[in-house]
């Protein structure tokens, strides 16, 4: 009895505190699938679904997230006319990935017409966080749960580009005043007005550092803090490296108008070079072999989960 008194005078969300939603694999559904082209992708896809689940499972035998399932699914977009959730992983595509969201739900008719400001500041797509406790288990049961990957390396080096290297009204001000201010010695006034110029070299001190000068970002943010890949059975897991097969397969699985085909293009900073390993290869060598390895370690599971090779 005084358990069940407790229990009452519990907010609702407390008693989600240390979630845990079983990794059952359930098999996709291929009913709109057609053509034979998609074998291989289909292989590959239940290789690494298989291979998600396998980590998961020795992982959560020695350890438990404690989290709230409202925070878990902070990060999910919600579709519902075919019936699917998407989990953002920023520098793996999200951009073009809520442009076809928003050709799926209607808000769109081609994904090529829609801005970059659009996507990312409309509000036109909604959250599963937006939604009651009974609304977003009835989702995370009914609806077809994918997830982008990147190499994390890459993710990293990508974001650092798009926020450091070109004028940014928020990243600069707020974090790279910051970042110059407590790891640039000498720093000149100009530097610490704007905070423009951050070199990699500062941002990495401020990502390893337990004491950073102001709080992480989702662009360089852990996948596996981003999208709980152990505790939310993601039925599809794309990859970066892959993302053009991937989603057009994707799409497929979900019924998606025939003309719906991922975007090719940039969304931004078109005429850079893309984020390659080369490119990686070169801002890593801006480092210390020690902050390499740290580096490493910060995203040590993201590494294992989606089992990406270690640079």
């Amino acid at each position: 009895r005084l358990h069940e008194q407790q229990k009452a005078s519990e907010s609702p969300h407390s008693w989600f505190r240390g979630v845990y939603l079983p990794p059952a694999l359930h098999p996709l559904n291929k009913t709109f699938v057609k053509g034979g082209e998609w074998q291989d992708i289909d292989s590959t896809q239940e290789k690494r679904r298989a291979f998600l689940q396998d980590f998961c499972r020795k992982y959560n035998s020695r350890k438990k997230l404690q989290t709230h399932l409202v925070h878990l699914v902070s990060r999910i977009y919600v579709e519902d006319r075919h019936k699917v959730l998407y989990c953002e992983v920023p520098k793996a595509g999200c951009s073009n990935w809520k442009r076809v969201l928003m050709v799926l739900s209607g808000l769109a008719a081609s994904a090529n017409n829609i801005s970059h400001d659009d996507v990312h500041y409309g509000k036109h797509l909604r959250k599963l966080d937006s939604y009651d406790l009974k609304g977003i288990y009835t989702r995370l049961n009914m609806y077809t749960k994918f997830i982008f990957v990147r190499d994390p390396m890459e993710r990293l080096v990508s974001a650092f580009r798009d926020k450091f290297e070109h004028p940014n009204s928020y990243y600069h001000p707020v974090f790279g005043k910051a970042i110059i201010k407590k790891y640039r010695h000498n720093a000149d006034q100009e530097a610490l007005k704007t905070g423009s110029g951050v070199k990699f070299k500062e941002f990495i001190q401020y990502l390893l550092d337990s004491h950073r000068p102001v709080g992480m970002d989702i662009h360089w943010e852990q996948v596996s803090k981003l999208c709980y890949p152990c505790l939310i059975n993601y039925d599809f897991i794309g990859k970066f490296e892959t993302l053009e097969e991937d989603a057009n397969y994707f799409l497929q699985l979900v019924g998606a108008p025939a003309s719906l085909k991922f975007p090719k293009f940039k969304d931004r900073h078109s005429s850079d070079e893309r984020t390659s390993t080369e490119v990686v290869r070169q801002y890593l060598k801006e480092l210390s072999k020690e902050e390499r390895q740290l580096t490493y370690d910060f995203y040590y599971l993201d590494y294992l989960m989606f089992n990406y090779t270690s640079p």
